[in-house]
């Protein structure tokens, strides 16, 4: 019994939500997306990739 009052309740908002009007508006400027964030950390690492070979090749440098 309890189930079907349950079933019945969640039919009844079912149909009341497919009633009420939902407008959609796109955004009037374009939507900017900033990617620079990886890219510098890709830098450093090659940075500190390129800066250690040239520590291990030349050790007598210090």
């Amino acid at each position: 019994m309890r189930s079907h009052v349950l079933t019945l309740g969640l039919g009844a908002a079912t149909l009341v939500a497919g009633c009420i009007p939902v407008q959609i508006q796109a955004p009037d400027q374009p939507i900017e997306i900033n990617l620079n964030v990886n890219i510098r950390q890709e830098v450093i690492v090659r940075l500190e990739r390129d800066a250690q070979e040239l520590l291990e090749q030349n050790a007598d440098i210090f």
